[in-house]
Order: structure tokens, then sequence, then C-alpha cells
């Protein structure tokens, strides 16, 4: 104590005052300066004549045709609703409730959107649907009056988007309905209830608030819907406000002052929702179960003709959900001039749409060939291409990392009992990204950060150059941080408060406690968190587009630049074909993050003793086999090798105890 007196600056303190400064010039610099300057400059407008002229928006936005794009984001997010929870319900309730025949293979067809999304999934859909579209293609043959521009504007981004939003049902309804108590649906089953009035009655009561929670979640995407809708045609709010972003005052009328009122009105439809659902969920709800829970048991449809219809659906979505996976897996392997027709040619099969390049021929206006070296290119051979992998994996590995970090030095705060306002502060400055949709913080990075007046970043333009590089990991970064924050808040409850007392007690400094009691705990949530960022922004369109830039063309935005017509004199060849390779490559990568963190991160210790000492075993077989006797005996050794094990096993059981 006496030491503490005479020496208050000590190694914690600065470090806390240090996080501290941190957290404020990451809140009032990145988060709330950069919004209240866009909601400022709604009422900053100045009219022809030069004078301010705070209301000119709003006669604007009530006389002239925004609306349109409000109107039109609000169909698009209220039909979503109804359709995503339509089909999201019926493929939980095909795989998990109901007794289809062959439900493991329908389950990993209707999670292939978890392993590919966004950008890559919409061009994925275009390349079956859009005017040259595979099955476009093939039902005009069929049907010659047909109009080969169905795929275009709302029906398109509806029916994408329907699919594509359906990966959330897959986790979180699906976890609701494997928790129901069985006891229950048997009790109705013996009052004589059938299974959908069993359905209606018992299970659906039980999972109101996650559905309502996935109705929210899929209002919020169809509001703020990009991608789809950028690449099928639609008007929608985000897509008008990216093209406004980048007009100027001689092209129409104040383009910024619309752009940065049509992201308040987001704003503030977000806010409602969030609301909506902290007051829906304050009301708690509740279930009387027994006490031993029984697992749930599929239920058979006794009914013949319902049965049947039942497995037809549930094989026509498997199929809307398989063929585009399908096809491009099958296409990034083809020739040129197969995936350039859209025609399956069996007899030759190429690697060159991910590695390597041809020479390309061509015929110009005046009937003369020429010929363009090494223009058809495969996703690793492609200049372009391969720059915005690069540099899309750089920034998303480094935001994710560095959103990981802050959101752990925040949550010491948030659960260290001598501070605890100032980890409520923490915890409310770091959830106000939530509040807020990503097109409007992107929006206003780019307008307040594209200046050389904001002293708190040395007074250097952001947005010029390679400096907008940062403004987008800063993006990255802040939208990241609620959902890092929820998720690893999580783990620290798993920490138990005597360990970091008896780390103290032995004269261990917070961050030495931290480094070698804390972080080890929370470490697999972490790297979990960490993949699921990564997964995230490694194909993220909404940002990339918004920051749209020479120096910051990410790999999103290279493979949206795929859709164009390809082929025009010599240029963008191939892009058909790289488009399927690096749907392909997403997918790959996706899988591989998707499986560490739900396959072998989701293991219990248990699981994991038990998998490392199968593989020890192994090993001792392998030495036995193969009769090593350089030092000892292979029956030394292989005895050695179990002994090896059972003490480490036994330790790690010992430690997992305590």
């Amino acid at each position: 104590m006496n030491t503490a007196k005479t020496n208050p600056i000590t190694t914690d303190y600065i470090v806390r005052m240090v996080g501290i400064a941190f957290f404020a010039y990451l809140f009032f610099g990145f988060m709330l300066m950069p919004c209240l300057n866009t909601l400022s400059s709604i009422f900053l407008t100045k009219n022809a004549a030069g004078e301010t002229d705070p209301l000119a928006v709003i006669r604007f936005f009530l006389a002239g045709s925004m609306g349109k794009y409000v109107w039109n984001a609000l169909k698009l997010a209220i039909c979503l609703v109804i359709t995503v929870n339509v089909v999201g319900i019926s493929l939980v309730l095909l795989t998990e409730y109901f007794d289809i025949k062959g439900s493991k293979i329908l389950r990993l067809g209707y999670a292939t959107t978890m392993i590919y999304s966004g950008i890559a999934l919409g061009t994925g859909y275009l390349f079956l649907y859009a005017q040259d579209g595979v099955v476009t293609g093939f039902l005009s043959q069929i049907f010659p009056n047909m109009n080969t521009e169905w795929f275009t504007g709302f029906r398109a981004v509806l029916f994408t988007m329907t699919f594509a939003c359906t990966s959330n049902h897959m986790l979180f309804l699906r976890n609701a309905i494997r928790g129901i108590d069985y006891n229950t649906v048997e009790a109705a089953r013996n009052m004589g209830a059938n299974p959908f009035q069993v359905l209606a009655r018992v299970v659906m009561p039980t999972l109101v608030p996650t559905l309502f929670s996935l109705t929210i979640m899929t209002f919020i995407t169809g509001l703020c819907a990009m991608s789809a809708p950028t690449l099928m045609g639609y008007d929608t709010i985000n897509p008008e406000i990216v093209r406004l972003a980048g007009s100027s005052v001689a092209d129409e009328s104040f383009p910024q002052a619309r752009a940065a009122l049509l992201s308040i009105i987001l704003a503030c439809f977000t806010i409602v929702l969030l609301t909506v659902l902290s007051a829906y969920e304050r009301r708690g709800h509740y279930l009387s179960v027994s006490k031993t829970k029984a697992k749930l048991q599929k239920q058979k449809i006794t009914n013949k003709t319902v049965n049947v219809i039942m497995h037809i659906y549930a094989y026509v979505l498997f199929v809307i959900y398989m063929m585009p996976v399908v096809m491009i897996i099958i296409f990034s392997f083809q020739t040129y001039s197969a995936v350039r027709n859209r025609q399956l040619d069996l007899t030759q099969w190429t690697t060159l749409n991910f590695f390597g390049t041809a020479d390309y021929e061509y015929m110009t206006n005046r009937g003369k060939y020429k010929t363009r070296p090494g223009s058809i290119s495969g996703v690793f051979s492609n200049e372009a291409t391969l720059g915005g992998i690069k540099l899309s994996f750089i920034l998303s590995a480094l935001a994710a990392a560095i959103a990981c970090v802050i959101v752990v030095a925040a949550c010491t705060y948030i659960f260290n009992k001598y501070h605890k306002k100032l980890g409520v502060i923490m915890e409310y400055a770091l959830l106000f990204p939530w509040l807020l949709p990503t097109i409007l913080i992107c929006y206003s990075y780019r307008t307040f950060f594209n200046s050389s007046d904001v002293w708190y970043v040395g007074f250097q333009n952001l947005y010029f150059g390679n400096n907008v590089r940062f403004l987008l990991v800063m993006a990255y970064i802040v939208t990241k941080l609620p959902f890092s924050l929820r998720m690893v808040k999580a783990s620290f409850y798993a920490i138990d408060e005597e360990l970091e007392d008896a780390a103290k007690n032995l004269g261990a400094s917070s961050i030495y406690t931290f480094l070698r009691v804390k972080l080890p705990i929370i470490l697999p949530s972490v790297l979990a968190v960490f993949a699921l960022n990564f997964n995230a922004l490694f194909t993220e369109y909404d940002m990339s587009a918004t920051f749209a830039s020479t120096q910051a063309t990410s790999y999103a935005m290279i493979i949206q630049a795929m859709t164009r017509e390809e082929g025009l004199y010599g240029y963008n060849i191939n892009a058909s074909g790289r488009r399927c390779a690096s749907t392909v490559f997403i997918m790959i990568i996706s899988g591989l993050i998707l499986y560490l963190v739900y396959g072998v991160g989701a293991r219990d210790l248990g699981e994991r003793l038990e998998a490392k000492e199968k593989r020890k075993r192994r090993i001792a077989k392998i030495v036995r086999f193969f009769g090593f006797s350089s030092v000892k005996s292979s029956d030394d050794r292989s005895e050695d090798c179990v002994k090896k094990i059972e003490t480490e096993s036994g330790s790690e059981k010992k430690k997992s105890s305590i």
C-alpha cells in the first residue's frame, strides 16, 4: 500500500490511461463527429442565390423522385420479411422437425449460402438467370417467345435475396427448434393432436422470440440492400446514396445533402426497429417444460398426399439452392468459349480460369484479326484480380484483428469490478455503430475526411490517394465492433474471478494476469470472432463501393466489374470464367473458416482431449508399424508414446477440473 501511494504512476495506470484516451479518440473522432457532420449538412444547403436554406433538401425530397427510393427499399424489406420467413421456416422444419428422407443432404444444400453470399452470390445467380444466363438460355430454346430479360429489377432482387437471407434461419432458428422439449410434443400427440396441430400450437409459440429477431434482421437487410439492387438494376436507397456521393453540384442539385438525408432516413428506420426489438425482448418469454428435457424426435407425416408434397417441395428448394453452386463449379473448369457461350463442353476441362494465360484473337470493325497475348487469364494470373485479392486479404485481416484487440481490451474494463461505470460507458460506445446503417457511416467518412481541415488526423485528406485504405480499414473496424463485442463478451463470463484474485495475491500485475490467466481462456472465442469478421469483410461490397477509388479497389469491386460486357475490343477478356473461379475460391475460403469456427472450434475440452489422444495413439501405431529402433525398440517407443499420452491427457483433465 505504501508503495502504491509513493509511486502512483505504474505500468497498469499508464496502460489504463492510454486505453481510455484511445477509446475517447475512437468514439468521438470516428463515430460521433463524422455522423454529426452528415446530419448538419442537410440543413446547411445553399440555394442558387448562395443563401442557406435549411428546408431545401426536404422540399426537394417531397416534390422530387427521392421518395421513390425510400418506397422501393420499404417494399423490398416488407416482401423479404414474408418470403424469407416462409422459406427459412420451411427449411428448418424440413430438416429438423419433419421426417423427410435425405434430410442430411438437404441440410447441406440449404446451408450453401453460408459459404458464399453478397456480391459472389449475386453474380452467381446472374450467371444462371440473366439474359445470357445458363438457365435462361435453356428455357428460351424450349419457349422461344419468353422474355429473356425477366431476371431484372424488383423480381430478380427479391428472388435472389429470399434464398440468400435464409442462412440466419439455418443458424439461429435451427438451434431454437432443436432445444424444444420433446415431452411437450409427445403430450400434445397423446391428446390426439396431429403433427401440424402440434406444430402450430406447441412448437411455433416457442419460436416466436427467435422469429421476431430474425424478422427484424431481415427487414434491416432488405432496407439496406446494396449488392443485389446494384447488380440487377433496382433503385433503392443504398445504391442511390453511393451514386449521389460521387456526383457534384454541376451535375445535379445538392447531391451531397440528398445523400445525407437518405442516410439519416435509413438511420431512423434502424433505430426504431432496434428499439422495438429491445422492448419486445424485455417483456420476456417463458415456456413451462419438464425438469428432464427429452431430445426432439422428428415427426412423421401420416397423410401420404401431404408427405409426397412436402418431399417434392423440399427437393425443389434443394435444386434452387444447389444449382448455382454446381453450375459455377463446373463452369469454373470449362474453356473460355464454353463459359462465354454458356454451353457445357464435357470433353474439354481446364484450370485456366484459376491459373495460366492464353492469347485472344478478335476481329476489328475493319475486318482484320488482332491478337492480344495473354488476355485470357485466370484469377491468380490476372493482375487486377490478384491485386484485389491481396488488398482485401490484408485490409480484412488487419481490421478483423484490430477489432478483436479493441473489444478484448474493452471487456477487461466491462468486467472489472473496480471500474464498472467506465465499463458501461465503453460498452455503449462500442455498440453505437449498431444504431446506424453501414452506408451512413461510410458516407460520413467519405464526406467528413475528404478535407484537410480535420485536426485530429493531422490535417490529412484521408480520401486522397493511398489514405483511402486507412479510411476503409477504419470503416471495417467500426462496423464490426458491436458484433465482436457481443461475441467476446459472452466468453468473459467463463472466467472464474477466483483465478484472477489468486494471481493478484501472488503479486501478478493486471497485464500479466490478463496475458497468462484470462487470455488463454477466451482465446478460442476471440479467434472465432476474428475468423467470422474476416470472412464477412473479405468479399464485402457496400463499404468498398462507397469508397470507390483506384487505390482501394477491393476484391468485391473486381467481381462486380466482371459482370460488365466482356470481350469488347479485346478488353475484360474471360471475365465470366474468372467470376466462376472467384466464386469457387470464395466458397473454399469461407467453408474452411466456418469449419474451423463451427467444426474444430465448437468442440468442448473433453472432445479436444479425446481427439488429441487418438492422434497420439495413431503415432504410436505408426512407430510400432515401421519398427524404428535407433534409440529404443519399437515396443519401448510405442509404450513410451502411450504413457506420454496418458500423462498429458490426465494432467490436462486435472487442469480443466481445476
